[in-house]
Formats: C-alpha cells, structure tokens, sequence
C-alpha cells in the first residue's frame, strides 16, 4: 500500500494520469481511494488495503467539516481556512 501511495511516475506530471498510480492518500481526511482513470481527479474512498485485507484508518473527513463549521467556516472553498486544516496538523497532536 505505502508503495502505489508512493508511487511518482516519470512520464505523468499528474499521477491521477499514470495508469500505473492505483491508490490515492488525503493526508487532510487521512483517507485512502482507488484512483478511477477517467481523466479527471476522482477516488473511490476504500476502508481496507485491497492487497492484505487490513483495516485502514477511519476517514476524518466529517470531523474536519464539524470543526471548520465550529470555526464559522461554512464553505471551506470560498472561504479563508487556517494553515492546520491544509493538511495533517489539525488532527495530529505532536
């Protein structure tokens, strides 16, 4: 898992466009997805590694819109977001 997460190809600038990327990591939802190659940039959120079978993390992806909307922050695209909800830092205490 950790190897197609980390998979850059030589040949795609976008690795949604390599064929050979299967597996895509949302280090703000810690979230895993199965890359569809449609052209686009969509995921198939999965919830255990297809190749082991291992439970994977449980998405934070509600948990970051209930705390942007306690913030007051509604439409986290139009609206200014602080540093920590761009990444991993608001959900992990170091």
């Amino acid at each position: 898992m950790e190897k197609q997460v980390n998979l850059h190809c030589p040949e795609f600038q976008n690795r949604f466009s390599c064929p050979d990327c299967l597996i895509d990591y949302n280090e703000v939802f810690d979230e895993y997805g199965i890359i569809v190659h449609d052209g686009g940039t969509s995921c198939v959120t999965i919830q255990f590694c297809p190749w082991c079978g291992s439970k994977l993390p449980e998405s934070k992806r509600e948990l970051w819109f209930k705390e942007l909307e306690e913030l007051g922050i509604v439409d986290p695209v139009e609206q200014e977001l602080p540093d920590k909800y761009r990444s991993n830092k608001w959900y992990k205490y170091e």
